[in-house]
């Protein structure tokens, strides 16, 4: 299962400040691959991540994940897609407040159609596999901003999703972690054959893709 951006153009903003963040972009993400997205902030690596996970829609072109054109769907369906097929992991977290980080997994499957309680164990594996064993019952006001990252980054990989889409995966954590983040997402990618598109600036992310994307010129190029 691949995904294809055909022809994608996003503007953003209107009058004045009305800005193109992608423009005539086209290219393949291949299943079991971790594809990094490197550029200066502003050069469309956040609106491409929206675009692929069905979260905005291009004013021209196709976003195509297996068959399926994303950009076509529906309000519903595209809701549809994003719980079932898409992990998402946010610069932010994104957590639900008054939740623990366990409960943040468990709320994640209920949403995507599972049973909460089919999946604790694989919840608190997650959460042990990005050090978070011991902060199982803590909610994100009691968790640093790292730790948040780390609690989304197990949220999304819970439900196994096609595409897993990352923004700064290592942004709020030391380099020890980040190299064990950067590692978990790759073994992910790889053993699981999911399509996975990371924005970062991170050299440590870049040197473990698989394929780097220059959003400055739209050139994809192998690493290592």
């Amino acid at each position: 299962m691949t995904l294809r951006l055909n022809d994608i153009t996003v503007t953003l903003g209107s009058g004045e400040s009305r800005t193109t963040a992608l423009h005539g972009l086209t290219t393949t993400f291949q299943p079991g691959a971790l594809t990094a997205l490197v550029g200066p902030s502003g050069s469309g690596k956040s609106t491409l991540l929206a675009v692929a996970g069905a979260l905005l829609r291009p004013d021209e072109g196709q976003v195509v994940l297996g068959e399926t054109d994303l950009a076509s769907l529906t309000d519903r369906e595209r809701a549809r897609t994003r719980r079932t097929r898409i992990g998402y992991m946010f610069q932010s977290g994104n957590l639900l407040a008054g939740l623990t980080a366990e409960e943040q997994l468990l709320a994640a499957a209920s949403l995507a159609g599972g049973r909460p309680r089919a999946v604790r164990d694989q919840a608190r594996e997650l959460l042990a596999d990005v050090g978070l064993a011991h902060r199982l019952r803590h909610r994100p006001d009691q968790l640093s901003g790292g730790e948040r990252q780390r609690v989304a980054l197990a949220r999304a990989l819970l439900t196994r999703p096609e595409l897993l889409l990352v923004d700064e995966p290592t942004a709020a954590v030391d380099r020890t972690r980040a190299g064990d983040l950067t590692g978990l997402i790759a073994r992910t990618t790889h053993q699981h054959g999911c399509v996975t598109v990371v924005a970062t600036h991170d050299p440590v992310v870049i040197e473990a893709a698989d394929t780097t994307i220059d959003m400055l010129d739209h050139a994809t190029a192998t690493t290592g």
